[in-house]
């Protein structure tokens, strides 16, 4: 890899993800030669520390992408990489649990340009080091052009996030905050107000958030084309309805995730044959939905997909035929 390094000095991206022998060696090598590079990607490079990233700071000041994600990273490697690669627009760092508040701080005060930031399953590793709304806090006191914020899994998170995110980020496109159990109704009534160009919303396991959510980023969010409520067990039918009548809902909206949602019914989905532009629902473990009421929204929207389990007949089958098939339900789409 180091004559690669040498002779290849004009490379401007390079993918070794899953590359699990890549060592910091490598990354130095790249530093000491490779000055253009823009796109670098270390996913599941397990052997790479803040060796590498320092290496990368010094000698790569164009490096606009990175990801380091499942690697063994720490706020003195994130500290180098934003203070040597001021053009950064990209961060991927899935897994890395070593992140705490000092690195997301330094991430807001060197990367004005950051318009992507995945920090996916960074949880506590320890009981004195991980990060909560401090971190991310920082991220939008600096990164004021940020368009993609992931924090899924990342359980220390509260409603103040969501506040800073709505008068820091207002460019914000894409949220993903899947298993934030924290979130509630007033961290999103607070976001929809500020952040109008969201698209992409991914609340799975926001478990407190209710319908109010909803008529907010119904009034507030009119370009909203993906959103994801699976496991929202509060929502109900009058939520989706403020959804279905919303701006988005009939410019927009394509993708509704509605899993494990047991307060959804067929009268949900009455609301959502207005949603002209609807290509795809999902619906497994929604138990008060029937099979006439996806018939019904198929009829009236022909395009879309539904993805929905359903349980067996309720008729008793006979010894005979227990004993020949095993209990099982039915898993369909219907297009």
């Amino acid at each position: 890899m180091r004559n690669f390094a040498k002779w290849c000095n004009n490379i401007e991206e390079l993918d070794l993800t899953n590359c699990k022998k890549i060592t910091d060696s490598m990354c130095v090598d790249l530093g000491q030669h490779c000055r253009r590079l823009q796109r670098l990607e270390l996913d599941s490079c397990i052997q790479i520390t803040d060796a590498s990233l320092e290496a990368i700071s010094r000698g790569c000041p164009s490096l606009e992408y990175i990801d380091v994600s499942w690697s063994g990273i720490t706020d003195t490697g994130l500290d180098h990489m934003c203070r040597g690669c001021p053009r950064l627009k990209a961060i991927v760092a899935k897994g890395c649990h070593l992140i705490s508040n000092d690195g997301l701080r330094s991430v807001g005060q060197h990367c004005s340009q950051l318009r992507h930031l995945n920090l996916k399953n960074c949880f506590k590793l320890s009981q004195t080091k991980h990060f909560d709304d401090d971190g991310i806090r920082g991220i939008t006191r600096g990164c004021h052009a940020l368009e993609f914020l992931c924090v899924s899994g990342c359980l220390h998170l509260s409603d103040s996030i969501l506040l800073a995110l709505s008068l820091g980020c207002p460019k914000l496109r894409t949220l993903e905050v899947a298993g934030c159990s924290q979130l509630r109704d007033i961290g999103f009534q607070a976001l929809a107000k500020n952040c109008h160009e969201l698209r992409r919303m991914d609340l799975e396991e926001c478990v407190l958030i209710t319908d109010t959510t909803l008529q907010h980023l119904a009034r507030g969010c009119p370009l909203l084309e993906r959103l994801s409520l699976s496991h929202c067990e509060l929502v109900t039918d009058a939520g989706i309805e403020h959804i279905a009548q919303g701006e988005c809902s009939s410019e927009h909206l394509a993708v509704l995730e509605l899993d494990g949602c047991p307060l959804i019914s067929d009268a949900a989905l009455n609301c959502l044959a207005a949603c002209r532009t609807l290509q795809r629902i999902e619906l497994y473990d929604s138990q008060l939905v029937t099979k006439g009421g996806i018939r019904k929204l198929e009829k009236q929207l022909p395009n879309i997909k539904v993805h929905a389990y359903f349980t067996p007949s309720s008729n008793t089958p006979s010894m005979a035929d227990a004993a020949q098939q095993p209990e099982q339900g039915l898993c369909c789409c219907i297009q």
